[in-house]
């Protein structure tokens, strides 16, 4: 979970793109916590395993960042996704529906691809502003494919919350069965 997050969050630094880059980002994140949640929610059987699984995925997260700022890299470098809160919309789910998995697949996979990249656009309102760290900390290399071009502006270009939030709660609920699949092989 924490090379996935680096990996996704360096969408910051890639200015033109950065929102196109956020609803890339929204998906990998929100899928990552379904597939894992559930397995280890379906896994334990206790309601609160997910919210558990996002505290040790944003620890680990935050390990991370505190290694790049102590390599002289700005604190906003890394952005960590707010996980918890659509964590514990996935314990609330299995708790209120009585651990229900197919309800935990369906309700609780589409309420994690809806909030988190809410939560998420929430947390990049408090960064710094991506084009200050990109100017001042420019990346050593870049590839080919990311050399930034004026982006092409489509109707969902201005509404990256809004995109990220469809697609993920589209991609999460079989994302979600698939950590189901992994726990039990009887689903």
């Amino acid at each position: 979970s924490t090379l996935l997050t680096i990996n996704a969050g360096d969408y910051i630094f890639y200015t033109d793109w950065a929102w196109t880059s956020f609803v890339i980002f929204s998906i990998s994140q929100s899928t990552m916590l379904a597939v894992g949640a559930v397995y280890y929610l379906l896994f334990t059987g206790v309601p609160g395993t997910a919210t558990y699984y996002a505290t040790i995925m944003t620890i680990y997260t935050w390990v991370a960042k505190g290694a790049w700022f102590a390599l002289g890299y700005p604190y906003d470098f890394v952005a960590v996704p707010v996980w918890i809160p659509s964590a514990m919309l996935l314990d609330l789910t299995y708790w209120a529906t009585r651990r229900n998995k197919h309800m935990l697949i369906l309700v609780g996979g589409t309420l994690v691809g809806l909030s988190l990249p809410l939560f998420n656009m929430i947390n990049l309102l408090l960064v710094r502003d991506p084009l200050e760290v990109a100017f001042k900390y420019p990346r050593p290399t870049l590839p080919p494919y990311m050399t930034p071009i004026e982006p092409q502006v489509g109707k969902f270009y201005n509404s990256p919350v809004a995109l990220g939030a469809g697609a993920s709660a589209v991609l999460t609920v079989p994302i979600a069965a698939l950590g189901a699949k992994l726990n039990t092989w009887t689903y």
